[in-house]
């Protein structure tokens, strides 16, 4: 069975920071682009950002220069490094892995931007 953990949400005021983290099997993590979507209420889920074992990434339009995605390959964690917060930027954060038709999703982290 695939599991992905996710940790690091949270309450924090505008402009704040926040890291999340994905860990995952070796497996997992060595084979299949890692991701990071959210969705808030109300809304579809949608991409914010992903990383290819080849550390190449992509974010979604509303997070560039704000949030970075990288990956630690000693620890089978992929993070994502949120800075400069909006309260827009709060939903529930939902890590993937992704290769071929296989698709994995973790529980999801709520983040919350407010003051």
């Amino acid at each position: 069975q695939v599991q992905l953990v996710e940790s690091g949400g949270g309450l924090v005021q505008p402009g704040g920071s926040l890291r999340l983290s994905c860990v995952t099997s070796e497996t997992i993590f060595s084979i299949y682009r890692m991701g990071w979507y959210r969705q808030a209420p109300g809304k579809q889920r949608e991409l914010v950002a992903d990383i290819t074992t080849g550390s190449s990434t992509n974010y979604g339009d509303s997070v560039k220069g704000r949030f970075t995605i990288s990956r630690a390959n000693g620890k089978n964690t992929v993070y994502l490094q949120m800075n400069s917060l909006k309260p827009e930027d709060s939903a529930v954060y939902y890590c993937n892995a992704r290769f071929g038709i296989a698709d994995y999703w973790g529980q999801g982290t709520q983040v919350t931007v407010s003051s």
